[in-house]
């Protein structure tokens, strides 16, 4: 093989030539006939004893030439690779193959070439990161979840009203036909909850038990194709009517939904949690916008083939998260009113932003050079058989140890990048005036 030509292209691509030598190609077409010879007829012979020269007498002499190419295709393009120390990513694109007088054979491909990365700033970088303050309001919001999460629920005879849960029966019809989905039996609707299609509920409330009533509503233009924008008719009757009933708070309350004594400490326990959850949350945000000003600063062409792989992946891990909740992919389509096509293009800007963070840190690892110690190697390794509850050993066949060191590579650029990052003070995303007790008002900044 002989590497005849390596040409880069626009978008971060080369096109390659590779040219076989005949001898070589010759073996390959020998492969692709002792591959096929079983499944031709030839008169007179049996199955799978024709000789080559007979086949290729009768369906032509390039009958054995298409899957000769497909045997040597993937050796001549790792031979061109390695030849020219390139790193590629994605798929080749095959956009030519040549027969010279000689025999010899020159296939031409187009690859996609990792991206070349020229850094901005890294270090010092500056960002927004909000104040943290937790409200009394707040706590108050938070501690009402809680009762509604354990209220009462009681049958009531009198007309049903907002915040309360209907029992109903309902069968959907458009153009006086039941249309597929819109039926079922015993539901328990909350009234104000808007999980049915707009103004569905609002004419449910003033309804009694044993009352039946036909509601017309019109599904969104963004619904499934077969029910968008169509006026509908459900046939509803309730068969219930409940309304919570919530705990009045007090220490008894506290006792009932934590493990505090009294209202005091566990309205303290609240503000905890709220401010602990908010700098979490803040220190995330920050860290997210370091790193966007990081990717914004950075230059480098990514080829669409690596975009593509990466949709591929996370349309890979949607399919499996879906199947877990036993749904398909086809059927989360259908409810969304998407095609997959139109799906995989709202995927594309969170795999380009993730390709620009990956780059960005193996980059800033390069250029580093960290120190990366056999301690913590082993440390690495020994998390990753905690964490999958596997053998030591057999996480380190697993895991090669140069990928592994490239990983704590980017984990301590991504370590490097936060630790110098120096944060802008934002106001307060929540406001309101001060309560009566000074304590309750505020839980500090995030540090």
């Amino acid at each position: 093989m002989n590497v005849k030509s390596v040409e880069k292209k626009e978008k971060n691509t080369a096109e390659i030539s590779v040219e076989i030598a005949a001898e070589e190609f010759e073996t390959a077409v020998n492969q692709a006939y002792r591959k096929n010879r079983n499944s031709i007829s030839v008169p007179g012979f049996r199955k799978g004893k024709a000789p080559r020269k007979i086949i290729e007498n009768i369906y032509g002499q390039q009958v054995f030439y298409e899957d000769a190419l497909e045997i040597i295709y993937p050796d001549a393009l790792r031979f061109a690779v390695d030849s020219e120390k390139l790193e590629t990513v994605g798929m080749p694109t095959l956009l030519d193959v040549k027969f010279g007088e000689d025999k010899n054979v020159t296939i031409v491909y187009l690859v996609a070439l990792y991206p070349e990365v020229t850094l901005g700033a890294y270090k010092g970088v500056s960002a927004p990161k909000d104040t943290v303050r937790v409200l009394k309001k707040d706590i108050d919001d938070e501690i009402e979840n809680v009762r509604k999460r354990n209220a009462r629920i009681q049958t009531v005879d009198r007309a049903a009203k907002d915040g309360d849960t209907a029992n109903i029966d309902f069968e959907g019809f458009l153009d006086g036909k039941p249309f597929a989905g819109g039926k079922d039996e015993g539901f328990d609707l909350v009234l104000g909850s808007g999980s049915f299609v707009q103004g569905f509920e609002e004419q449910v409330v003033g309804m009694k038990a044993g009352e039946s009533k036909d509601i017309h509503v019109t599904f969104p233009g963004n619904y499934t194709p077969e029910l968008a924008s169509k006026p509908v008719v459900f046939k509803v009757k309730v068969n219930e009517v409940k309304e919570s009933i919530l705990p009045a708070v007090d220490d008894e309350f506290a006792k009932d939904v934590s493990e505090y004594d009294t209202l005091e400490e566990y309205r303290a326990s609240v503000k905890e949690m709220l401010t602990e959850r908010r700098k979490n949350f803040a220190e995330r945000a920050f860290e997210e916008a370091v790193m966007a000003k990081v990717i914004t600063d950075m230059q480098c062409e990514i080829p669409d083939a690596m975009v593509d792989e990466r949709v591929e992946q996370t349309l890979q891990n949607y399919t499996y998260n879906l199947q877990a909740q036993g749904m398909t992919m086809d059927g989360y389509l259908q409810m969304m009113g998407m095609k997959l096509d139109d799906f995989k293009a709202t995927l594309r800007p969170s795999a380009e932003h993730q390709i620009k963070n990956d780059l960005v840190l193996e980059q800033v690892a390069r250029e580093e050079k960290f120190e990366i110690t056999d301690a913590e190697l082993e440390e690495k390794y020994q998390s990753f058989a905690d964490m999958y509850k596997m053998e030591l050993d057999s996480v380190k066949k697993a895991i090669g140890e140069d990928a592994l060191r490239q990983q704590i590579g980017v984990e301590k650029a991504r370590e490097l990048i936060i630790s110098t990052a120096v944060p802008e003070k934002k106001k307060a995303s929540k406001t309101e005036k001060p309560s009566a007790d000074p304590a309750e008002n505020t839980a500090g900044e995030a540090e």
